[in-house]
């Protein structure tokens, strides 16, 4: 997913996981704007790996369970879009993460949370 809409890690930190993406063919809309659904699938991107960075990897795995997301202002064609994960709730069990997608001005354009269950890793 990630190479389907463009999107690309930058930055881990122990608060924050950073990505971005370009709206471009890849992932706008036919006019020309970023797509709700490459927003949302951007927070799933950026929340997922953010929730698998955190947990005990040899013996665990998060995978989404329930993600929302609200959409405030329109990203054009060629605009760099910001994506910044923060845990809201790291459990054993289950994580959540907000994830905030911001334009070049700092400008909110989407927002969401994403819901991770952490279960044993498949064999």
């Amino acid at each position: 997913m990630n190479t389907a809409i463009g999107f690309e890690f930058i930055e881990i930190h122990d608060d924050v996981l950073v990505g971005q993406l370009q709206v471009s063919e890849k992932n706008c809309q036919p006019m020309g704007l970023l797509n709700g659904g490459a927003s949302m699938a951007a927070i799933e991107i950026a929340g997922s790996m953010a929730a698998n960075l955190v947990i005990p990897r040899e013996k665990s795995v998060a995978v989404g369970q329930n993600i929302q997301g609200s959409h405030f202002r329109s990203a054009k064609m060629g605009e760099i879009i910001r994506v910044e994960a923060r845990p809201l709730h790291i459990g054993q069990r289950s994580h959540i993460w907000e994830v905030e997608l911001r334009n070049a001005q700092k400008k909110l354009v989407c927002k969401g949370t994403i819901t991770m269950a952490v279960i044993t890793r498949p064999a």
